[in-house]
């Protein structure tokens, strides 16, 4: 009975329906109207959604198995594993960042759009270094090795980089004043888009979302982002905001003429469990141990993915720049 308990306890986390439950049970229906209340009704919508989307892949017979079943064993590796790592990490940063504060900034509207506008600079560092330096490329490709893009994507992630993560946006944040309850707010906004923008085309085929296309990114433009194409390779690293994606000349719309192709660029066995999640890992390793000298084995794990000693590099930049030279 104990086993059922905690396995009925994990599937109503996993659909985030616990406040949800608990307001109903309470008959606290005016709950609904304040912030855990509203919490309560955003938390379940993208695993709702999830299971939505892959309802509708076995309507269309596209149901990507292979990708459900990778990101399934990762997820349940990553509750084990990794479970209140991230949340350690940001109670950290505020504690040591926040006496730094250049700024101080109070619960009103205008420094919540700031908060936003400098939470999205702060994901913007973390993810651009994630593509750039191959030491958090490796924490960071587990989540761009599916070759199919849907909802379940957003599980697939390595255990570690959750706290690289947020290491460096509550620091960068906090720095800036952020105020941390406005911050936590910040973070299941930007957490439920960033979950969203990864569905796929059985639940919704063209996600340009019309004129909202050239101000927000939209799941157009993260399909771009997770495609290994030389055109879209290494663009839109934003969340929600444009702005900066387009300030740093990482910003690419979807061209339609192009058939996007999800995944990373190295062979990999996308059904496999140990190559998704440690295969960058493995190859790094190889890569510094063969390497002569101590300082080329220091320029693999902080170089780009794609660098190499012998000088045959095939780094993002090398492949785009090749690409545009004859297209």
């Amino acid at each position: 009975m104990e086993f059922l308990e905690s396995f009925w306890n994990e599937i109503i986390g996993f659909f985030g329906v616990n406040q949800f439950l608990t307001i109903l049970q309470n008959n606290e229906i005016e709950k609904f109207l304040t912030y855990d209340g509203i919490v309560a009704l955003i938390l379940p919508i993208i695993p709702l959604l999830l299971f939505l989307e892959l309802g509708l892949g076995f309507i269309y017979k596209k149901p990507q198995t292979k990708v459900y079943k990778v990101i399934f064993l990762i997820y349940l590796f990553n509750r084990v594993v990794g479970r209140f790592i991230a949340i350690g990490m940001v109670t950290l940063c505020i504690g040591l960042f926040q006496p730094f504060a250049l700024v101080q900034t109070s619960s009103s509207w205008y420094w919540f759009i700031y908060g936003y506008i400098i939470w999205e600079f702060a994901h913007f560092i973390y993810h651009f270094l994630a593509h750039k330096v191959r030491l958090f490329w490796c924490l960071h490709a587990t989540h761009h090795s599916p070759e199919e893009m849907n909802i379940s994507v957003t599980h697939a992630h390595f255990f570690l980089e959750a706290p690289y993560a947020d290491f460096i946006r509550t620091s960068i944040c906090m720095i800036l004043g952020v105020n941390p309850i406005m911050l936590f707010a910040i973070m299941l906004i930007d957490g439920t888009y960033g979950a969203f923008i990864h569905v796929g085309e059985n639940l919704i085929k063209d996600a340009r979302f019309g004129f909202l296309n050239k101000f927000i990114l939209t799941p157009s433009h993260h399909r771009v982002h997770h495609a290994k194409n030389p055109l879209y390779i290494d663009t839109n690293y934003s969340n929600l905001l444009n702005i900066w994606d387009r300030i740093f000349g990482t910003y690419q719309e979807e061209d339609l003429s192009v058939e996007i192709e999800y995944g990373v660029t190295r062979s990999i066995n996308s059904g496999s469990f140990v190559d998704v999640y440690f295969g960058e890992i493995i190859n790094l390793s190889k890569d510094v141990y063969g390497a002569p000298g101590l300082l080329n084995k220091l320029k693999y794990i902080f170089y780009p993915p794609g660098w190499n000693h012998n000088g045959n590099h095939q780094t993002a930049k090398i492949i785009k720049a090749e690409y545009l030279k004859t297209n």
